[in-house]
């Protein structure tokens, strides 16, 4: 495995790759990686003749009094992992490299980051498109693997490539769950014990809305209110948002489409904030 922190090495082992006739895959991520991450790696892997793993804190996609300063961190480790599980190439740019002190370029895709996280988290997807857009243009990766759980990124992403003409394939992994039904994030690392039961709720809550579907009810009020009903069960638990949206549009819906209903939450547990949401 090659350990990569310049981008113009970066850029001509990427270049050297595609000399070769190789497919390259990208994996984006910011480190502390755990099963989630290793399966997008694997999804990767099927689509690809080579995996570029990128690990990089992007400062940009935190807005001020986040948890930027304490973000998991231990790039030991995930060099270890990625030694393990096949990864070609681990780029791990210094910040200085991608944001030098002149840096004024973005990325703003206005319409999908309109809403669900946008509103507590202004500025969080312009700090996404642009380090997105920064490393497609660094790995020149053919296709691009991310996460279920982070749907709304997800979305923007593939407008982004869209709208922008990158011509790289968005490949999105389902979420991965630990046994418990928890959705698998670096942020769970923030959680006490019983902070982690109280964090259970998001997953009943998501299920709960999969058992109405099932029994005939497609309301988005009559689904929304269930689930919020659900999570303030807890009192560790403040709903930033419950939302039944389009998948691909992310537009508010009255009734659940068939094959085309994402169901979204948001909360604070305590001082630790978390995302969930399932395909209805």
């Amino acid at each position: 495995m090659k350990v990569l922190e310049s981008i113009s090495s970066m850029q001509r082992a990427a270049l050297a790759l595609k000399a070769e006739g190789k497919r390259i895959a990208l994996v984006p991520t910011m480190g502390s990686l755990h099963e989630g991450h290793l399966s997008l790696v694997k999804l990767a892997r099927e689509n690809a003749d080579r995996v570029v793993l990128s690990l990089f804190v992007n400062p940009k996609q935190f807005a001020l009094g986040e948890d930027l300063d304490r973000y998991p961190r231990d790039s030991a480790r995930d060099r270890q992992v990625c030694r393990k599980h096949g990864i070609a190439i681990l780029f791990a740019p210094k910040e200085t490299a991608l944001y030098p002190t002149s840096y004024s370029t973005y990325v703003d895709e206005v319409e999908l980051s309109s809403g669900l996280c946008s509103v507590s988290r202004p500025g969080h997807f312009r700090g996404v498109a642009t380090i997105v857009a920064k490393l497609f243009n660094i790995v020149q990766p053919d296709v691009a693997v991310f996460g279920q759980k982070d749907a709304q990124q997800a979305a923007i992403i593939k407008r982004m490539a869209r709208d922008l003409h990158f011509p790289v394939e968005i490949v999105v992994g389902p979420t991965v769950r630990d046994s418990d039904g928890l959705a698998l994030s670096s942020r769970n690392a923030y959680l006490s014990v019983s902070q982690r039961v109280a964090a259970c709720k998001l997953y009943e809550s998501l299920q709960r809305a999969q058992k109405l579907v099932a029994a005939g009810i497609f309301q988005a009020d009559r689904i929304i209110g269930e689930v919020l009903h659900s999570l303030t069960q807890s009192r560790k638990i403040r709903v930033i948002y419950v939302a039944l949206v389009e998948r691909d549009t992310l537009k508010p819906l009255r009734h659940l489409q068939r094959g085309r209903s994402l169901l979204a939450v948001a909360v604070w547990l305590e001082d630790v904030r978390l995302i969930d949401n399932i395909e209805l």
